[in-house]
């Protein structure tokens, strides 16, 4: 409740009240800050509640996502969408490949990666579009696929790809036209070999 003194004349606050509530409001920050903020983000716990709300083990939980791993590798937290560096013990490779689809054919063209190996990828049909499916097979298993990127009459496609497993990654064409049409695909980066089937 409000005493009529808080207000002047006109029914707005006077000065002396507005200062009295940002006092308050200055107070119950500084609590906030030194009895859940501290404890919970930082592990700086001066008043001793944080750890008895449990806020510490939350400070705790984000210091274990980020950590020196046994070879010097830095694990990035899980707030971090992508490491500044990325190691690949397969060494850097580039590839051009052409080949001619006559109408009504289609081919795949394969690389052979280990899970989290990647490359930069960009093909581009010279003469109308092609439907394509980008998919990979896991080794031991060529019977399952997982397709990763599907179109219809385009004519190009540029983009970089991650391997989500081990085996074999890549297209298959299909020319749906009624010429024939040449497609050169060129990829650069860290995996084993790229080959037609």
């Amino acid at each position: 409740m409000h005493d009529i003194s808080d207000f002047n004349k006109d029914g707005l606050p006077t000065s002396a009240s507005l200062i009295k509530a940002t006092i308050i409001a200055l107070l119950v920050g500084a609590l906030v800050l030194l009895t859940a903020i501290l404890p919970a983000e930082y592990g700086i716990d001066p008043t001793g509640l944080g750890s008895r709300m449990g806020l510490n083990g939350l400070s705790a939980a984000d210091a274990a996502e980020s950590m020196e791993v046994p070879g010097g590798n830095l694990l990035m937290s899980s707030s971090a969408t992508l490491a500044p560096v990325w190691k690949s013990e397969t060494s850097f490779r580039s590839d051009t490949l052409s080949l001619t689809l006559q109408p009504d054919e289609g081919t795949e063209v394969k690389a052979m990666m280990q899970e989290g190996e990647r490359f930069v990828f960009s093909w581009q049909a010279n003469d109308g579009g092609l439907n394509f499916d980008m998919h990979g097979e896991p080794t031991g298993n060529m019977d399952t696929f997982t397709s990763y990127w599907k179109g219809r009459n385009q004519p190009s496609a540029h983009g970089e790809f991650v391997a989500p497993f081990s085996g074999t990654h890549g297209w298959y064409w299909h020319n749906q036209g009624k010429e024939p049409v040449t497609i050169t695909l060129t990829t650069s980066g860290y995996y084993e070999k790229l080959y037609q089937l």
